[in-house]
């Protein structure tokens, strides 16, 4: 199933592109949005309650109850897609509740199913429902290949991220618990807490190169979920119930769509099973104020004529708020965006947001960070017209305790095809390095010298991105001591015919995040502009 998001024209007008020009706008804007609520804004903030009066405050209000429940209705319209069949389906990234299902190809040009795709590894993707019991987790010996299973709550911060950094690779028993449960657990048996009944497990599996698929796909095959109450026994997942009243539309698009009375009645629904934190009291008095109360039927007109206004009105402006902060959520590193912060967000429910906008399913900093850098070093947008290098001085690879590779994405974020059917460097194709020991990329669309193409990361002809992918990122990335090297240009142009060409709007064409699913997702790629996506996702990383 694929589908196409086509933005109501109110936000399409509004839609962002990523320049400098424009991040210094977003800036300005979630700055602008963290002073209504101070739930969002930077710890240490001073906290002032919304007044029961006046137009201005109620408008306040109710745009901070948009943001704040965004990306719980986003989640749970993703999951109502993603769980709507009656088998798991790798075409399009479904299963039912409760079961996996695994990307079975490596992508390649042809590829068009979601932007910025990843070679480096097979995603496997679940939908938790743990209303009625805990899920038991099983992951087999992965022999010392990487893997990564973050478990994202319905609010979509990762509560817990099993994989080789945390648990090492032998085989493993984790019991998924909702809010509600009490008991106790097998022998072996390790608990992991969800503080929502709704919980998503995005696994990430090592793959070294097409070859290596057989070998990545039969492990994914053991990776398994079973009901506390059948553990240790055979289980045979039910099928699925396929609901025809849930819409094929991708999920962003839905929720997009969605008027204020329907958006805060789901908001009200899910919150019954999926409660806010306890550092969420603030805002779940604002919810009240506005009569949206968990598990309660929310009525737009119950509390008068103006919060009525200010809620409906809440929907776009809050989408406004939402998408310029999208620019915002990483650092310009060299002219990479780089986000070291997202996974857990506390308070910062603007960055929440955001992040969801951009793209569901984002890993904590210490699984991997996805720097991306659309201009070179001199603040232009690549382009295959020109030639490039990234160059690593010795010992200052990309530092990464599992791996590391470049991928090259044209400006639509596809996959480039090139003669040596290459499409990321670093991790499957090891480049050779100089006598110095540093290395050096070379980034173009015609072939470089012989003795050069071992490192050649082949572009389009026309404007493209690359993206950095580090899964387990060492300290020195984390902490900012470790930065990517610029894009810098190899061929002695100015750059003034390239400007001439493409004009100096920002690059607009690629990723947006996620995933409907962002089987990344996660998903530290930050760019404003949403496209294709199915269940796998709106981006994957």
């Amino acid at each position: 199933m694929s589908v196409t998001r086509t933005a109501p024209p109110a936000l399409a007008r509004e839609r962002a592109v990523f320049s400098r020009a424009r991040l210094r706008s977003a800036t300005a804007v979630a700055a602008a949005a963290l002073l209504l609520w101070t739930g969002t804004g930077p710890a240490g903030a001073t906290s002032q309650s919304p007044s029961d009066g006046g137009d201005a405050s109620l408008a306040a209000d109710a745009v901070n109850a948009y943001v704040y429940g965004y990306p719980l209705v986003l989640m749970q319209a993703t999951q109502q897609l993603s769980t709507n069949v009656p088998h798991p389906s790798p075409a399009t990234g479904q299963a039912p509740v409760n079961q996996f299902v695994t990307q079975n190809n490596v992508p390649g040009p042809a590829f068009k199913t979601v932007v910025s795709p990843n070679v480096d590894t097979l995603y496997s993707s679940a939908w938790l429902d743990l209303k009625a019991e805990p899920v038991v987790l099983h992951v087999p010996d992965t022999q010392g290949r990487y893997y990564l299973m973050p478990i994202l709550s319905a609010w979509t911060d990762v509560i817990a991220s099993p994989g080789k950094r945390t648990t090492g690779t032998k085989a493993g028993d984790f019991a998924i618990t909702g809010p509600g449960w009490h008991g106790a657990l097998p022998a072996g048996v390790k608990q992991i807490k969800s503080p929502t009944d709704m919980a998503w497990v995005i696994g990430r599996t090592q793959l070294d190169g097409p070859a290596d698929l057989p070998a990545v796909r039969d492990l994914a095959a053991r990776y398994s979920l079973t009901p506390l109450s059948a553990y240790g026994r055979s289980h045979t997942p039910p099928v699925g119930r396929v609901d025809p009243a849930v819409p094929a539309t991708s999920p962003p698009d839905r929720v997009a769509g969605m008027e204020a009375p329907a958006f805060f009645s789901r908001l009200a629904s899910a919150m019954a099973t999926n409660p806010p934190g306890p550092a969420d009291a603030p805002m779940v008095a604002t919810l009240n104020r506005l009569g949206i109360s968990p598990g309660k039927p929310f009525d737009i007109d119950a509390k008068g004529t103006a919060t009525a206004r200010a809620l409906r009105q809440a929907v776009p402006a809050g989408q406004r708020m939402i998408q310029q902060a999208v620019p915002a959520l990483g650092d310009d590193v060299h002219g990479w965006r780089v986000a070291l912060d997202l996974g857990r967000y506390g308070t910062d429910y603007l960055r929440r947001a955001a992040t969801a906008w951009q793209g569901l399913g984002a890993n904590l900093p210490q699984d991997a960070v996805y720097p991306l850098v659309l201009d070179d070093s001199q603040g232009r947008q690549l382009n295959g017209a020109h030639r490039y290098t990234i160059h690593f001085p010795p010992g200052r690879t990309p530092p990464a305790n599992a791996f590391w590779s470049l991928t090259m994405y044209d400006q639509q974020g596809f996959l480039v095809p090139n003669p040596i059917d290459r499409y990321a460097i670093g991790h499957t194709v090891a480049p050779r390095p100089n006598s110095d020991k540093s290395v050096t990329i070379y980034v173009q669309h015609d072939p470089p010298a012989s003795d050069k193409r071992s490192n050649w990361l082949p572009a389009p002809a026309g404007r493209f991105n690359v993206m950095l992918r580090m899964y387990w990122p060492r300290q020195t990335v984390l902490d900012g001591t470790w930065s990517p090297p610029p894009v810098t240009v190899a061929d002695g142009s100015s750059g003034s015919e390239q400007l001439a060409r493409t004009g100096d709007s920002g690059f607009s064409g690629v990723i947006a995040a996620g995933a409907v699913l962002c089987l990344a997702a996660g998903s530290a790629v930050i760019v404003a502009v949403r496209r294709r996506r199915t269940a796998w996702g709106r981006k994957t990383v």
